[in-house]
């Protein structure tokens, strides 16, 4: 196995010499005909020979305890095959899951929490029975309103510690330009499109688990732990995903029960989540309070930053949203605070969701620096510059790459950045607005494997567990083999989603990509190696193209060159030396021009534009594509997404889509997305940093930027519902 941690910056001798030409092209997905036509098996699809189906029981209050389980008259219906309850649960925070099923206490944690599994013949006779279990209860004390519970300043959940650099209070004192204003956000759902949906069997002893899941390592792993059986006992499958969005990162209370189920009734066991019980079993991002605090001179160079935050949790989670991820590194400052604090709360668990800290954080601190701008009589943009840091200013590290003034100058270069007075642009009864912000999203490298087999035949496969989630997995990682092996795309097969094949850190946190492919290209080293043998040269002496070898005047084909017999080789990466050494992220900058209504308030997005630095691009198509998603849930997140709670019953008042205001076509423009590409030798072999939650950082307050710029109504409270705009906008 070639096995390289990141402990100095690396570049691959096999894409310093590439020749195919693949990386980095815009080729379209090499798994849209199976998409397009059908035939992708998703985690529902398929029926198992003796296939019985099953529903969940949640209770019904969210707090207080379970005093009894009457499933007598489910178990008396025609058709049902159990109704299991009472069974253990491991107990919280000891593997990677969303919400294991509470069955090992009677406490009740939240409104719908998993309490028995029903199967039947028919999924309609499994819904029917499940709506005749009757769960007792006796009250608890009814925490669903976080504003109203007492704060943990110091909160023992959390992977990000809070940060106090410096003298914050002489540093606001002797400023001459004090900013000070609270913004807050509400609770996101991940709302993917595929449910979160299993197919269950065991034979012989193994299970087979076909899920929706991002991470099916992890998955594997909580499953064994939690069943008690080895994890050589379990197998995962999820080869097509239809959208995860962090709500899929983890193993889920209805996999579990449906395992236990399967082995009760003998038979294969199907569970989709009905979208309204998806709302309180998959966990949610939690609402937050974040207060910004600037320090600054007459100038707008910056003294001090304080970043504050309240987010929520239950007492049964172990999450804690790290708010202020993305301001840490984004601006220069000696004085430095970042702080998460806590309030427990009786509702279904937070988790991470859609670029975790920095999609919420960076409505704090970009509307903030917008705001400070206008204070100052700044340009929006030039405040950003005056405050651009040569070193992560938290730690003094040298940044790997940061190219995020070249994104300001090409995004201001391609958008017209002009930017106007507030309420000065009308055009008939619509006031016109522009408003741009910056995006950062950290970059992390993590463990993962791949084996890439050169076969008799001169083809290529790449095998590795890694998931695709609608982002392209499958086309970069042929991309990445072909270009290493001088193979077209056509000749190099993908295997993933397979939990029994090397193991990759899966789909979440935007490392995906960097980290399976930089796996494969290090699988790719050992095999050109082999070749370069076999050429009697040097691996940096070969030029691989179309199936050929060349070197000097030599030239040979791949197929006489494995001699009959595959060449097998195994590739693995993870964090060193190097990703301690640098501060590490992906950068860019929005740009939005936006509509409003000046006598209904109706906000229409007109222009969106980003311009991002993500190391190498790996494919210019799938890239901008995730890109291009990431900034449709900021227009989201700033103007209509609002889990809101019932703060007399903890249940939620919108869990589903007809409700809950995801936004569609009708909401986002045509947006451009550009690139400003240098290849990032400390990020990985690949050199390729995140992009799936870049996107989401720093869009929504563009448009929330935009939208004041257009009214001289400034919304601190997301999102910008027609409500706080109306009493505002100016006279028609």
């Amino acid at each position: 196995m070639n096995k390289m941690m990141m402990d100095e910056p690396f570049r691959p001798v096999g894409l310093t010499h590439a020749q195919q030409g693949l990386l980095g092209q815009p080729l379209e997905r090499i798994d849209g005909p199976a998409k397009v036509t059908g035939s992708a098996p998703y985690a529902y699809e398929g029926t198992p020979h003796g296939i019985s189906y099953a529903a969940i029981v949640g209770t019904p209050v969210g707090s207080g305890r379970v005093t009894a389980i009457d499933a007598t008259a489910a178990e008396a219906m025609s058709g049902v095959l159990a109704v299991v309850h009472g069974d253990p649960r491991m107990p919280a925070g000891e593997a990677n899951s969303r919400a294991m099923p509470t069955m090992a206490t009677d406490r009740i944690f939240h409104v719908g929490q998993p309490v028995a599994i029903v199967v039947a013949e028919s999924l309609l006779v499994a819904q029917e029975a499940a709506a005749l279990v009757r769960v007792s209860t006796e009250p608890g004390e009814d925490r669903f309103d976080p504003r109203a519970q007492p704060v943990d300043r110091k909160p023992a959940i959390g992977f990000l510690p809070p940060i106090r650099k410096g003298d914050l209070d002489s540093a606001l004192a002797a400023a001459a330009v004090v900013f000070d204003r609270t913004y807050t956000t509400p609770i996101h759902f991940p709302a993917a499109l595929e449910p979160h949906a299993s197919t269950v069997w065991w034979d012989d002893g193994r299970l087979t688990v076909r899920s929706s899941n991002q991470v099916i390592g992890s998955a594997r792993t909580t499953i064994a732990q939690v069943l008690g059986i080895d994890p050589g006992n379990v197998r995962v499958l999820a080869p097509y995903v239809g959208g995860g969005f962090g709500g899929k990162t983890g193993v889920g209370p209805e996999v579990i029960l449906a395992a236990i189920a399967a082995k009760r009734v003998g038979r294969p066991v199907k569970i989709a989540l009905p979208r309204r019980q998806t709302a309180y079993m998959v966990h949610h991002r939690s609402d937050t309070v974040q207060r910004l605090r600037i320090a600054c001179d007459a100038d707008g160079r910056i003294s001090a930053m304080a970043h504050e935050s309240i987010a929520a949790q239950n007492d049964d989670g172990e999450f804690l949203e790290p708010v202020p991820f993305g301001t840490m590194p984004l601006y220069a400052g000696e004085t430095r605070w970042f702080t998460t604090d806590l309030v427990r709360v009786d509702l279904p668990a937070t988790g991470a969701v859609r670029a975790p800290g920095e999609a919420v954080g960076t409505f704090a601190v970009e509307c903030a620096m917008d705001e400070l701008a206008e204070q100052l009589g700044l340009d929006p943009v030039e405040l950003r510059r005056r405050n651009e840091p040569e070193t992560d200013p938290l730690n003094g590290k040298p940044f790997s790459t940061r190219r995020l003034l070249d994104c300001y100058d090409e995004g201001m270069r391609r958008f017209g950045w002009d930017p106007q007075p507030a309420a000065s642009v009308r055009e008939g009864e619509w006031l016109i607005g522009t408003g741009m912000a910056a995006a950062l999203r950290g970059n992390f490298t993590v463990n993962a494997e791949a084996r890439v087999t050169l076969a008799a035949d001169g083809r290529a496969v790449v095998e590795t567990d890694m998931t695709d989630i609608g982002t392209g997995t499958y086309t970069i990682l042929a991309q990445t083999v072909g270009e290493m092996l001088g193979l077209p795309l056509a000749s190099v097969e993908v295997r993933i989603g397979d939990s029994d094949l090397p193991p990759s850190a899966g789909s979440g946190g935007s490392f995906g990509a960097g980290s399976a492919c930089a796996a494969a290209i290090l699988a790719c080293e050992d095999i050109l190696a082999e070749l370069a043998l076999r050429m009697n040269s040097a691996p940096d002496e070969l030029r691989l193209k179309d199936g050929c070898v060349s070197v000097g005047g030599r030239q040979v084909s791949l197929l006489d060159l494995v001699r009959g017999e595959a060449i097998v080789a195994d590739g693995k990466t993870g964090p060193g030396a190097e990703s301690k050494r640098t501060s590490q992220a992906s950068h860019g900058a929005h740009f939005c021009e936006v509509a409003v209504n000046a006598v209904t308030g109706e906000v229409r997005v007109r222009r969106m534009l980003g311009v991002f630095d993500v190391g190498r691009v790996l494919n210019r198509k799938t890239a901008a594509s995730q890109l291009i998603g990431g900034i449709g849930w900021g227009i989201a997140y700033a103007l209509c997404e609002d889990a809101v709670v019932d703060p007399r019953s903890g249940r939620f008042v919108n869990p589903d889509f007809g409700e809950y205001h995801v936004a569609t076509n009708a909401d986002v423009p045509k947006i451009e997305v550009h690139f400003i590409e240098e290849i990032d030798d400390s990020a990985n072999p690949a050199g390729a940093k995140g992009v799936g939650e870049l996107g989401i950082s720093g869009a929504g307050a563009a448009v929330a930027n935009a939208v004041y710029n257009a009214t001289g109504v400034r919304v601190r409270d997301f999102p910008i519902t027609l409500d706080k705009l109306l009493d505002g906008l100016p006279a028609s």
